[in-house]
């Protein structure tokens, strides 16, 4: 088929490469501008756009494509299809009405259950034990469109945001494959979302990130891998009589008690409203990633409490 590709992380490549090893005729990659990054502040170009490249396709990189100019030249690429993995911009009508069959979008959860921009994260967040990645035709309502094929996911009591991130990205570029397959044979079939159990999944804030031991440990536990590897929920602990941000990258449930914040032993296990955590994994400010025991051969002597 004659494809539109747009996306632009990490998690939007799997999906390119499965399109273009199918034979679709990718004529062009839509992407997010370049931004600046590093030290030297040099543009650093997407994922997404990179690969395009690395196949020889055709890249655009608009700010907007609220334009008639920037519409008519997506019209003007004829394309059959417009595949939509992250992308990061939205789609006026004009641009989801292009293409012959609209644009299809992969969206990480089971509809219409976290609609909106983080439904990996607040699913883990909110507990849920199974989520799941559908194809959707896209309309003109945030994450409202009907459901065509979908994949069912179960997450693991440990599981991080970071793990079903990474599980998703695979399972979605199969199906989306799958997806454009049956629709060139004429047999993709899409159902209504249903208004019932609608739910959305808004942006992650900076200050959701900050543990709040107060809360039961199994919401704390929820928070910790709903938020690992990025951006990390964090505490406070005073190492040396200074003040040291900790992200707590990975835990487990523990049954011992304590004040909330309280370091109940020498395992880094911090007591809850109810229950408490143990932390396996965490990342010192302006340190990698490490597991409990190396974090506690460098910290010294610890505090009784953490804030």
């Amino acid at each position: 088929m004659r494809v539109v590709f747009m996306g632009t992380p990490e998690f939007s490549v799997p999906t390119l490469t499965e399109i273009v090893s199918a034979g679709h005729e990718v004529v062009a990659v839509y992407t997010r501008a370049p931004k600046p990054a590093g030290r030297g502040q040099a543009e650093r170009k997407s994922p997404v756009h990179e690969a395009a490249e690395s196949f020889g396709i055709p890249v655009f990189t608009p700010r907007s494509l609220r334009g008639e100019e920037e519409q008519a030249v997506f019209a003007s690429l004829g394309a059959e299809v417009a595949v939509v993995v992250a992308y990061g911009l939205l789609l006026p009508k004009p641009i989801l009405d292009a293409p012959e069959y609209g644009c299809l979008n992969l969206h990480g959860s089971l509809l219409p259950r976290w609609r909106g921009a983080a439904p990996i994260q607040r699913a883990i967040m909110a507990g849920d034990n199974q989520t799941g990645i559908v194809v959707m035709q896209m309309d003109e309502g945030l994450d409202t469109g009907a459901m065509g094929p979908t994949e069912i996911i179960t997450i693991e009591p440990g599981m991080t945001a970071g793990e079903l991130h990474d599980q998703m990205m695979r399972l979605g570029a199969d199906l989306m494959g799958r997806a454009l397959a049956a629709l060139e044979r004429g047999s993709l079939d899409f159902t209504p979302q249903p208004e019932a159990g609608a739910t959305y999944a808004k942006k992650i804030e900076k200050a959701e990130a900050r543990i709040d031991f107060s809360l039961p440990a199994q919401d704390v536990h929820n928070l910790i891998r709903g938020l690992s590897p990025f951006p990390g929920a964090w505490f406070s602990l005073d190492l040396g009589g200074k003040p040291v941000r900790v992200k707590a990258l990975r835990s487990e449930m523990s049954e011992a008690t304590g004040t909330p914040g309280q370091l109940v032993d020498g395992d880094l296990i911090i007591a809850c409203g109810t229950g408490a955590v143990r932390l396996i994994q965490v990342q010192r400010e302006g340190k990698g990633a490490m597991d409990a025991a190396t974090f506690l051969r460098g910290a010294g002597p610890l505090p009784a409490q953490v804030s």
